[in-house]
């Protein structure tokens, strides 16, 4: 009996884990890889996780803000499922600076991280016989929730040569009365890109056209340094129904606190339904938000800290970006159609003809992380096969001397190199 019951239940994993690639899997993987000695340190270019260096750190009052929520023993027990109203409210008052329409506190869903945030958004969305439509390359938790939900996955391509912008004639292909929503990550994660206004707008006007929402991953709003300032997709809500997702990883550089958001941003209060809106109680009910007093310390957080912080760290991020397009420049095997001009990432594309002995994108990271110690992100991860994402959320001298070693990793694999030889 008992060995029926082992066999049904291991039947059952078998049957129901999604077998998606994940970053942190792979990244992991990678890692195992490396070799580190008393020459080479190991340099991790493949994670979006700035605070891994000295240069990226958190503002002291978001800091101070935190020990004084939990230091007051206010903030020790449950709160609210959906969010403390203050949270809610501070949250509501720094989205609306920028759009035409204030929120208010009960459009603000506090989240533990922008990845429940996604899980939420796809969880209460989902019904029978329901598709997405996602950005290919993109993130790829989204097609991880979308598989456990039953959610069928239908990718649109971005398009490198036109800043990755989505190819709207393949969303109007895809979409069908069952598509729940179109995902946008803008600034734009693998890609570094920063969507125009326009083209925003073309976006909320596709999704009117096809009766559908817009999923808006704004987890790097305002990490823009390039032409186009960063412009949230809230500002298009009249146009059709936006859920917006961020949080404060990214922008106050606090991944590990997972303090995200989910916000209906709808004036014309499609999300308003009363049964949509006990739909998102009462998923929140079942996963909980961040711890209470990271919660707490939000207002604060958000009220008091200085522009020259987010100046800062934009500022680093356009000199670390830079760094990365000059040094590939200088790579044999590697181009970059499409320099970034936000986010902290960027997509670079592998030219395997002129390399031996690689084989395509995995094959590419796994060599250089045993050769050089080096991690990147094979584009397989997020989509695209036998392209690589390049991190460059790093302090300068390890970007250089990451880039310094793909460089003569490239040099020994390409067939010019050994030609000469």
């Amino acid at each position: 009996m008992e060995g029926n019951l082992v066999g049904k239940i291991n039947n059952q994993i078998e049957m129901e884990t999604p077998n998606n690639i994940t970053i942190k899997g792979i990244l992991g993987l990678l890692m195992a890889n490396t070799e580190a000695t008393d020459m080479k340190k190991v340099i991790s270019l493949g994670m979006g996780d700035p605070t891994l260096y000295s240069c990226f750190h958190s503002p002291d009052v978001a800091h101070d803000a935190v020990i004084e929520s939990l230091t007051s023993h206010k903030f020790n027990g449950y709160s609210p499922t959906v969010g403390l109203p203050q949270t809610r409210k501070a949250i509501a008052d720094y989205l609306s600076r920028e759009l035409p329409e204030k929120l208010c506190a009960d459009d603000v869903y506090i989240t533990a991280g922008c990845t429940q945030a996604i899980e939420l958004a796809l969880s209460i969305l989902a019904r029978p016989g329901a598709n997405i439509l996602l950005p290919r390359p993109g993130f790829p938790i989204y097609a991880l929730c979308a598989a456990f939900r039953n959610i069928e996955v239908r990718y649109f391509d971005l398009i490198p040569d036109k800043g990755w912008e989505v190819d709207l004639n393949a969303v109007e292909a895809l979409a069908d009365h069952n598509t729940i929503g179109i995902v946008v990550i803008n600034p734009g994660n693998p890609c570094g890109n920063v969507y125009s206004y326009q083209h925003l707008q073309q976006i909320a006007e596709t999704a009117k056209k096809l009766r559908t929402i817009v999923i808006a991953d704004e987890v790097y709003g305002h990490l823009a340094f390039g032409a186009n300032p960063f412009v949230p997709m809230g500002i298009f809500g009249d146009i059709a129904p936006v859920l917006t997702l961020g949080s404060l990883s990214k922008r106050w550089l606090v991944p590990g606190w997972r303090l995200g958001w989910l916000v209906t941003n709808d004036p014309n209060g499609t999300f308003k339904n009363p049964k949509f809106v006990e739909r998102i109680k009462k998923y929140c009910d079942i996963c909980g938000g961040p711890a209470t007093f990271i919660q707490a310390a939000v207002p604060r957080i958000i009220q008091q800290t200085e522009d020259v912080f987010f100046r800062k760290t934009v500022n680093l991020l356009k000199w670390t970006a830079d760094i990365c397009c000059d040094k590939i420049k200088e790579i044999p095997c590697i181009s970059c159609p499409y320099k970034p001009e936000g986010s902290m990432a960027v997509m670079v594309k592998l030219h395997l003809p002129l390399m031996i002995d690689i084989s395509d994108d995995i094959d590419f990271c796994f060599k250089l992380a045993k050769e050089e110690s080096v991690i990147l992100l094979p584009g397989l991860a997020v989509g695209l096969k036998n392209w690589i994402r390049i991190t460059f959320a790093a302090d300068p001298a390890s970007l250089e001397e990451a880039l310094g070693r793909l460089k003569s990793f490239c040099q020994r694999h390409s067939y010019q190199q050994n030609d000469h030889h």
